[in-house]
Protein backbone atom coordinates (compact mmCIF):
# COMPACT_ATOMS: atom_id res chain seq x y z
CA UNK A 1 0.00 0.00 0.00
CA UNK A 2 1.31 3.32 -0.64
CA UNK A 3 2.21 6.31 1.61
CA UNK A 4 -1.02 8.17 0.42
CA UNK A 5 -3.29 5.48 0.84
CA UNK A 6 -2.43 4.74 4.25
CA UNK A 7 -2.39 8.29 4.90
CA UNK A 8 -6.00 7.72 3.42
CA UNK A 9 -6.65 4.67 5.26
CA UNK A 10 -5.64 6.37 8.99
CA UNK A 11 -7.89 9.42 7.80
CA UNK A 12 -11.21 7.16 7.10
CA UNK A 13 -10.62 5.07 10.65
CA UNK A 14 -10.39 8.64 12.11
CA UNK A 15 -14.08 9.88 10.71
CA UNK A 16 -17.13 9.67 13.02
CA UNK A 17 -19.03 7.63 10.46
CA UNK A 18 -16.09 4.91 10.54
CA UNK A 19 -15.95 4.65 14.53
CA UNK A 20 -20.06 4.03 14.55
CA UNK A 21 -19.39 1.06 12.14
CA UNK A 22 -17.08 0.09 13.91
CA UNK A 23 -18.78 0.01 17.54
CA UNK A 24 -22.15 -1.22 15.45
CA UNK A 25 -19.85 -4.54 14.26
CA UNK A 26 -18.37 -5.05 17.72
CA UNK A 27 -21.72 -5.04 19.20
CA UNK A 28 -23.18 -7.49 17.07
CA UNK A 29 -20.16 -10.10 17.39
CA UNK A 30 -20.61 -9.34 21.26
CA UNK A 31 -24.28 -10.60 20.70
CA UNK A 32 -23.50 -13.73 18.42
CA UNK A 33 -20.81 -14.81 21.72
CA UNK A 34 -23.63 -14.41 24.30
CA UNK A 35 -25.81 -16.93 21.94
CA UNK A 36 -25.99 -20.13 24.42
CA UNK A 37 -23.76 -22.95 22.85
CA UNK A 38 -26.92 -25.43 22.67
CA UNK A 39 -28.53 -23.11 20.12
CA UNK A 40 -26.17 -24.42 17.66
CA UNK A 41 -26.01 -27.40 18.39
CA UNK A 42 -26.41 -30.23 15.77
CA UNK A 43 -30.40 -31.36 16.07
CA UNK A 44 -31.40 -34.33 18.29
CA UNK A 45 -30.83 -37.99 16.88
CA UNK A 46 -34.14 -39.38 15.43
CA UNK A 47 -36.00 -41.35 17.17
CA UNK A 48 -35.87 -44.92 17.35
CA UNK A 49 -37.68 -47.21 15.45
CA UNK A 50 -39.86 -49.36 17.07
CA UNK A 51 -38.30 -52.48 15.15
CA UNK A 52 -34.88 -51.33 16.69
CA UNK A 53 -36.62 -52.03 19.86
CA UNK A 54 -38.46 -55.06 19.44
CA UNK A 55 -34.70 -56.36 18.56
CA UNK A 56 -33.06 -54.93 21.19
CA UNK A 57 -35.63 -56.27 23.82
CA UNK A 58 -35.78 -59.55 22.16
CA UNK A 59 -31.73 -59.67 22.04
CA UNK A 60 -32.15 -59.21 26.34
CA UNK A 61 -34.21 -61.52 26.68
CA UNK A 62 -32.41 -64.03 24.65
CA UNK A 63 -29.38 -63.53 26.23
CA UNK A 64 -31.18 -64.15 29.69
CA UNK A 65 -32.87 -67.32 28.51
CA UNK A 66 -29.11 -68.36 27.91
CA UNK A 67 -27.80 -67.14 31.54
CA UNK A 68 -30.95 -68.89 32.89
CA UNK A 69 -29.97 -72.40 30.93
CA UNK A 70 -25.84 -71.75 32.92
CA UNK A 71 -28.26 -70.73 35.95
CA UNK A 72 -30.42 -74.35 35.83
CA UNK A 73 -26.96 -76.19 35.15
CA UNK A 74 -24.83 -75.04 37.71
CA UNK A 75 -27.85 -75.59 40.10
CA UNK A 76 -28.07 -79.27 39.12
CA UNK A 77 -24.34 -79.97 39.37
CA UNK A 78 -24.77 -77.86 42.88
CA UNK A 79 -27.14 -80.38 44.20
CA UNK A 80 -25.36 -83.15 42.58
CA UNK A 81 -22.14 -81.92 44.55
CA UNK A 82 -23.88 -82.04 47.48
CA UNK A 83 -25.48 -85.48 47.72
CA UNK A 84 -22.44 -86.44 46.53
CA UNK A 85 -20.04 -84.84 49.29
CA UNK A 86 -22.91 -86.17 52.14
CA UNK A 87 -22.39 -89.72 50.51
CA UNK A 88 -18.92 -89.23 50.80
CA UNK A 89 -19.51 -87.85 54.15
CA UNK A 90 -21.67 -91.23 55.40
CA UNK A 91 -19.08 -93.48 53.74
CA UNK A 92 -16.78 -92.06 55.91
CA UNK A 93 -18.44 -91.86 59.03
CA UNK A 94 -19.09 -95.61 58.18
CA UNK A 95 -15.40 -96.46 57.83
CA UNK A 96 -14.24 -94.47 60.92
CA UNK A 97 -16.70 -96.37 63.20
CA UNK A 98 -15.29 -99.81 61.29
CA UNK A 99 -11.81 -98.69 62.68
CA UNK A 100 -12.96 -98.14 65.93
CA UNK A 101 -14.02 -101.31 66.19
CA UNK A 102 -11.25 -103.34 64.67
CA UNK A 103 -8.80 -101.21 67.40
CA UNK A 104 -11.43 -102.22 70.10
CA UNK A 105 -10.48 -105.94 68.63
CA UNK A 106 -6.99 -105.36 68.49
CA UNK A 107 -6.64 -104.22 72.27
CA UNK A 108 -9.08 -107.32 73.45
CA UNK A 109 -6.14 -109.65 71.96
CA UNK A 110 -3.82 -108.15 73.19
CA UNK A 111 -4.98 -108.21 76.48
CA UNK A 112 -6.18 -111.95 76.01
CA UNK A 113 -3.04 -112.86 74.62
CA UNK A 114 -1.03 -110.88 77.71
CA UNK A 115 -3.29 -112.36 80.48
CA UNK A 116 -2.43 -116.45 78.59
CA UNK A 117 0.02 -116.27 76.21
CA UNK A 118 2.48 -113.76 77.63
CA UNK A 119 4.82 -116.43 78.86
CA UNK A 120 7.89 -117.61 76.37
CA UNK A 121 7.24 -120.82 75.04
CA UNK A 122 9.99 -122.75 77.35
CA UNK A 123 8.16 -121.00 80.13
CA UNK A 124 4.90 -122.57 79.57
CA UNK A 125 5.97 -125.67 78.35
CA UNK A 126 7.69 -126.16 82.16
CA UNK A 127 4.28 -124.93 83.53
CA UNK A 128 1.81 -126.53 81.49
CA UNK A 129 -0.02 -129.99 83.31
CA UNK A 130 0.81 -131.73 79.96
CA UNK A 131 2.08 -131.86 76.49
CA UNK A 132 -0.85 -131.24 75.00
CA UNK A 133 -1.60 -128.41 76.96
CA UNK A 134 1.14 -126.81 75.65
CA UNK A 135 0.71 -127.19 72.42
CA UNK A 136 -3.08 -126.05 72.94
CA UNK A 137 -1.76 -123.28 74.37
CA UNK A 138 1.35 -122.68 71.62
CA UNK A 139 -1.90 -123.11 68.84
CA UNK A 140 -4.16 -120.33 70.25
CA UNK A 141 -1.69 -117.76 71.21
CA UNK A 142 -0.72 -118.55 67.10
CA UNK A 143 -4.31 -117.93 65.98
CA UNK A 144 -4.49 -115.11 68.19
CA UNK A 145 -1.21 -113.38 66.79
CA UNK A 146 -2.35 -114.25 63.61
CA UNK A 147 -5.71 -112.71 64.32
CA UNK A 148 -3.77 -109.83 65.39
CA UNK A 149 -2.04 -109.34 62.01
CA UNK A 150 -5.27 -109.54 60.18
CA UNK A 151 -6.50 -106.58 61.70
CA UNK A 152 -3.70 -104.47 61.78
CA UNK A 153 -3.60 -104.81 57.95
CA UNK A 154 -7.67 -104.36 58.08
CA UNK A 155 -7.03 -101.06 59.99
CA UNK A 156 -4.36 -99.79 57.40
CA UNK A 157 -7.26 -100.79 54.91
CA UNK A 158 -9.50 -98.64 56.85
CA UNK A 159 -7.19 -95.88 57.17
CA UNK A 160 -6.17 -95.42 53.37
CA UNK A 161 -10.41 -95.78 52.48
CA UNK A 162 -10.70 -92.65 54.88
CA UNK A 163 -7.99 -90.65 53.31
CA UNK A 164 -9.53 -91.51 49.89
CA UNK A 165 -12.96 -90.19 50.95
CA UNK A 166 -11.06 -86.72 52.59
CA UNK A 167 -9.71 -85.93 49.44
CA UNK A 168 -12.84 -87.16 47.41
CA UNK A 169 -15.04 -84.97 49.92
CA UNK A 170 -12.40 -81.95 49.59
CA UNK A 171 -12.68 -82.10 45.91
CA UNK A 172 -16.62 -82.57 45.95
CA UNK A 173 -16.85 -79.47 48.17
CA UNK A 174 -15.00 -77.72 45.88
CA UNK A 175 -16.49 -78.54 42.68
CA UNK A 176 -19.37 -77.35 44.62
CA UNK A 177 -18.04 -74.06 45.50
CA UNK A 178 -17.34 -73.58 42.19
CA UNK A 179 -21.13 -74.43 40.94
CA UNK A 180 -22.61 -72.09 43.13
CA UNK A 181 -19.97 -69.51 42.12
CA UNK A 182 -21.45 -70.38 38.48
CA UNK A 183 -24.84 -69.89 39.80
CA UNK A 184 -24.64 -66.81 41.02
CA UNK A 185 -22.80 -65.58 38.56
CA UNK A 186 -25.70 -66.53 35.98
CA UNK A 187 -28.54 -65.22 38.06
CA UNK A 188 -27.09 -61.39 37.83
CA UNK A 189 -26.53 -61.86 34.58
CA UNK A 190 -30.28 -63.11 34.58
CA UNK A 191 -31.30 -60.30 36.80
CA UNK A 192 -28.89 -57.39 34.69
CA UNK A 193 -30.50 -58.55 31.11
CA UNK A 194 -34.43 -58.88 32.50
CA UNK A 195 -34.42 -55.60 34.16
CA UNK A 196 -32.84 -53.25 30.70
CA UNK A 197 -35.47 -55.22 29.14
CA UNK A 198 -37.93 -53.88 31.16
CA UNK A 199 -36.51 -50.74 31.21
CA UNK A 200 -36.62 -50.12 27.68
CA UNK A 201 -40.25 -51.37 27.77
CA UNK A 202 -41.10 -49.09 30.24
CA UNK A 203 -40.52 -46.30 28.04
CA UNK A 204 -42.72 -47.08 25.48
CA UNK A 205 -46.16 -45.69 25.57
CA UNK A 206 -48.93 -48.31 25.96
CA UNK A 207 -50.42 -48.06 22.54
CA UNK A 208 -46.35 -48.42 21.53
CA UNK A 209 -46.48 -51.55 23.67
CA UNK A 210 -49.02 -53.38 22.11
CA UNK A 211 -47.73 -52.21 18.87
CA UNK A 212 -44.51 -54.31 19.60
CA UNK A 213 -46.66 -57.25 20.84
CA UNK A 214 -48.13 -57.35 17.55
CA UNK A 215 -44.99 -56.95 15.49
CA UNK A 216 -43.32 -59.47 17.66
CA UNK A 217 -46.59 -61.72 16.78
CA UNK A 218 -46.16 -60.69 12.91
CA UNK A 219 -42.67 -61.21 13.01
CA UNK A 220 -43.39 -65.17 14.49
CA UNK A 221 -46.45 -65.54 11.83
CA UNK A 222 -44.00 -64.67 8.85
CA UNK A 223 -41.01 -67.12 9.99
CA UNK A 224 -44.08 -69.72 10.82
CA UNK A 225 -44.99 -69.67 6.63
CA UNK A 226 -41.08 -69.46 5.71
CA UNK A 227 -40.86 -72.75 7.78
CA UNK A 228 -44.10 -74.45 6.49
CA UNK A 229 -43.25 -73.39 2.75
CA UNK A 230 -39.22 -74.99 3.37
CA UNK A 231 -38.00 -78.23 2.75
CA UNK A 232 -37.01 -78.62 6.47
CA UNK A 233 -41.00 -79.77 7.13
CA UNK A 234 -41.49 -81.81 3.51
CA UNK A 235 -42.55 -85.33 4.40
CA UNK A 236 -43.60 -84.31 7.78
CA UNK A 237 -47.25 -84.63 8.63
CA UNK A 238 -49.31 -81.77 9.28
CA UNK A 239 -52.31 -83.09 10.39
CA UNK A 240 -50.77 -85.82 12.92
CA UNK A 241 -52.24 -84.49 16.41
CA UNK A 242 -50.90 -87.33 18.54
CA UNK A 243 -51.79 -90.09 16.45
CA UNK A 244 -48.05 -91.36 15.82
CA UNK A 245 -47.28 -90.33 19.68
CA UNK A 246 -45.69 -93.12 22.04
CA UNK A 247 -48.14 -93.45 25.31
CA UNK A 248 -45.24 -91.64 26.81
CA UNK A 249 -45.33 -88.94 24.43
CA UNK A 250 -49.65 -88.62 24.67
CA UNK A 251 -48.93 -88.39 28.46
CA UNK A 252 -46.12 -85.22 27.90
CA UNK A 253 -48.11 -83.28 25.68
CA UNK A 254 -50.99 -83.40 27.76
CA UNK A 255 -49.06 -82.30 30.87
CA UNK A 256 -47.71 -79.58 28.96
CA UNK A 257 -50.72 -78.10 27.12
CA UNK A 258 -52.42 -78.04 30.74
CA UNK A 259 -50.23 -75.86 31.88
CA UNK A 260 -51.02 -72.85 29.09
CA UNK A 261 -51.85 -69.69 30.84
CA UNK A 262 -49.18 -70.20 33.58
CA UNK A 263 -46.37 -67.09 33.77
CA UNK A 264 -42.84 -67.76 33.34
CA UNK A 265 -40.56 -67.49 35.48
CA UNK A 266 -37.08 -68.47 34.98
CA UNK A 267 -35.61 -71.25 36.98
CA UNK A 268 -38.86 -72.37 37.41
CA UNK A 269 -40.00 -76.40 36.76
CA UNK A 270 -43.87 -75.79 37.74
CA UNK A 271 -45.70 -76.90 39.54
CA UNK A 272 -47.16 -72.68 39.15
CA UNK A 273 -44.41 -71.57 36.96
CA UNK A 274 -42.55 -72.75 34.28
CA UNK A 275 -39.32 -71.92 32.65
CA UNK A 276 -39.04 -73.14 28.40
CA UNK A 277 -36.52 -75.94 29.84
CA UNK A 278 -38.52 -76.62 33.61
CA UNK A 279 -41.85 -77.22 31.46
CA UNK A 280 -40.35 -79.71 29.27
CA UNK A 281 -38.08 -81.80 31.81
CA UNK A 282 -41.39 -81.69 34.20
CA UNK A 283 -43.48 -83.05 31.07
CA UNK A 284 -41.53 -86.06 30.65
CA UNK A 285 -40.80 -86.54 34.08
CA UNK A 286 -44.68 -87.23 34.48
CA UNK A 287 -44.80 -89.06 31.76
CA UNK A 288 -42.52 -91.84 33.72
CA UNK A 289 -39.32 -90.67 31.32
CA UNK A 290 -37.08 -88.43 33.09
CA UNK A 291 -35.15 -86.13 30.97
CA UNK A 292 -31.87 -83.84 31.69
CA UNK A 293 -32.80 -80.17 33.24
CA UNK A 294 -31.61 -77.52 30.58
CA UNK A 295 -32.09 -77.28 26.71
CA UNK A 296 -28.66 -77.65 26.46
CA UNK A 297 -28.12 -80.78 27.79
CA UNK A 298 -31.78 -82.26 26.31
CA UNK A 299 -29.73 -81.55 22.95
CA UNK A 300 -26.50 -82.97 23.96
CA UNK A 301 -28.06 -86.35 25.29
CA UNK A 302 -31.19 -86.79 23.68
CA UNK A 303 -31.43 -89.00 20.77
CA UNK A 304 -31.84 -86.98 17.71
CA UNK A 305 -34.18 -86.73 14.91
CA UNK A 306 -35.00 -85.36 11.23
CA UNK A 307 -37.37 -82.32 11.71
CA UNK A 308 -39.58 -84.29 8.79
CA UNK A 309 -39.81 -87.05 10.87
CA UNK A 310 -40.75 -85.59 14.32
CA UNK A 311 -43.61 -86.76 16.18
CA UNK A 312 -45.89 -85.18 18.96
CA UNK A 313 -43.69 -85.22 22.01
CA UNK A 314 -40.30 -84.43 20.96
CA UNK A 315 -38.88 -81.37 21.84
CA UNK A 316 -37.61 -78.63 19.39
CA UNK A 317 -34.09 -77.18 19.98
CA UNK A 318 -34.12 -73.91 18.83
CA UNK A 319 -31.30 -71.50 18.36
CA UNK A 320 -27.19 -71.95 17.48
CA UNK A 321 -26.94 -72.09 21.44
CA UNK A 322 -29.49 -73.96 22.11
CA UNK A 323 -30.93 -71.97 24.73
CA UNK A 324 -34.80 -72.32 24.09
CA UNK A 325 -36.76 -75.21 24.20
CA UNK A 326 -40.78 -76.62 23.11
CA UNK A 327 -42.65 -79.43 22.91
CA UNK A 328 -43.58 -80.38 19.67
CA UNK A 329 -48.05 -81.16 19.90
CA UNK A 330 -48.42 -82.01 16.00
CA UNK A 331 -50.33 -80.54 13.50
CA UNK A 332 -47.46 -77.80 13.10
CA UNK A 333 -47.54 -76.55 16.21
CA UNK A 334 -45.46 -76.61 19.77
CA UNK A 335 -45.95 -75.29 23.24
CA UNK A 336 -43.64 -73.81 25.17
CA UNK A 337 -42.86 -71.12 27.94
CA UNK A 338 -41.78 -68.00 25.98
CA UNK A 339 -40.26 -66.14 28.15
CA UNK A 340 -40.78 -63.52 31.20
CA UNK A 341 -43.48 -61.50 30.93
CA UNK A 342 -45.13 -64.06 28.95
CA UNK A 343 -47.27 -67.20 29.50
CA UNK A 344 -47.24 -70.63 28.50
CA UNK A 345 -48.52 -71.12 25.35
CA UNK A 346 -49.37 -72.40 21.68
CA UNK A 347 -47.11 -71.43 18.91
CA UNK A 348 -46.08 -72.06 15.31
CA UNK A 349 -43.43 -74.92 15.79
CA UNK A 350 -41.19 -72.50 12.99
CA UNK A 351 -41.51 -69.13 14.57
CA UNK A 352 -37.93 -69.24 15.82
CA UNK A 353 -35.02 -70.54 14.38
CA UNK A 354 -34.43 -75.03 14.67
CA UNK A 355 -31.40 -76.23 16.09
CA UNK A 356 -32.59 -79.60 15.84
CA UNK A 357 -35.35 -81.93 17.23
CA UNK A 358 -34.87 -84.82 20.18
CA UNK A 359 -37.00 -87.46 21.41
CA UNK A 360 -37.11 -88.45 25.01
CA UNK A 361 -39.29 -91.22 24.05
Amino acid sequence: MGRGADAEYRGVRRTPRARHVLVATALVCAAMAAVPQAAWADPAPPQRSLEDVRKEVESLYRKAEAATDAYNAADEQAKLQEKNASDLAGKAAAAEKRRQEIEDRIGELARSQYRTGGLAPSARLFLAASPEDFLASLDSTRRGQDATRRLLAETESVKEELDRYAKAADERWKRLKEERKKKEDAKKEIEARLDAAKKLESRLEATERERLKKLEEEKARQAQQQWLASDAVKGLSLKDSTGSATDAGRRAVEFATAQIGKNYVWGAVGPDTYDCSGLTSRAWATAGRPIPRTSQEQWQQLPRVEVKDMRPGDLIIYFSDASHVAMYIGDGTMVHAPRPGRQVTLAGAGSMPILGVVRPG
